[in-house]
This record gives C-alpha cells, sequence and structure tokens, in this order.
C-alpha cells in the first residue's frame, strides 16, 4: 500500500465518519421534537457503511431511517395535543446516540490521524531527495 492509497482511504473513512456524525447530530437536535398525532413522528437517521466499490476504503451503502410511528406522549398543556391530551415524539433513545456519537468521533478521528502521519510521511520522504 503506497502513502498516497493510505491517504484516500483513510479520507473515505473520514467522510463515512462525518456522515455519521451529522445523523447521530440531527437525531439529538430533534429528540424533543413534538408533531400532532395525525402527523408523523421525526425520522431518525441511521448511517450504513460499506467497503468502496473500488475496494479501496468505505463509503455510505445508504441511510435508513426510524419509525414515522414515534410514541404517543400525554402532554395535554402543548398547543400541538390532540382533543385527548397526546402528541407524537419520535422514538430516539439518547443512550443509544451518544453512545454512536462516541464511536463515530473516536472513529473520525483515528482516520484524520492516518491522514496525518501518512501526510508526514510523504513529507519526509519528499526531504530525504533535498
Amino acid at each position: 500500500m503506497s502513502t498516497f492509497n493510505a491517504i484516500g482511504i483513510a479520507g473515505s473513512g473520514v467522510t463515512v465518519y462525518r456522515k455519521w456524525l451529522d445523523a447521530v447530530a440531527d437525531n439529538l437536535a430533534n429528540i424533543n421534537t413534538t408533531t400532532r398525532t395525525s402527523e408523523n413522528a421525526f425520522q431518525a437517521r441511521y448511517v450504513e457503511a460499506r467497503a468502496a466499490q473500488d475496494g479501496n476504503g468505505a463509503e455510505v451503502g445508504g441511510i435508513q431511517y426510524g419509525s414515522a410511528e414515534g410514541v404517543l406522549a400525554y402532554e395535554p398543556d402543548n398547543p400541538l395535543a390532540d382533543a385527548e391530551g397526546y402528541v407524537r415524539r419520535p422514538d430516539i433513545d439518547m443512550g443509544n446516540q451518544m453512545a454512536q456519537l462516541m464511536m463515530a468521533q473516536r472513529s473520525y478521528q483515528a482516520n484524520l490521524s492516518v491522514v496525518d502521519r501518512a501526510r508526514e510521511s510523504y513529507t519526509a520522504a519528499i526531504n530525504l531527495g533535498k
């Protein structure tokens, strides 16, 4: 594997983990979003990663969405509540999302570290010729 391959492979990982971080951040930001019971709840996004088609690195294979049904919550004072006092909330587990956030963040940092080390290696190789 050459230095350029290492940069490309780690760079593809950075892209995948950035998209994962974006999805988790969006899920956490909308964890308390309420809608009318006649409407769909916010649907959490889940990023699927897969090996890149060319065999070098990773890519986003797709985005899966959570349940549009969400969960019903009794909030009679909410202006969106129905006649019985219920609103619809997304079915998002904060603990799970925080664990996902930590995994994605650490993986993102690890891939950036690989890019940085490969760049340093490439720079050192160029300087040998001087």
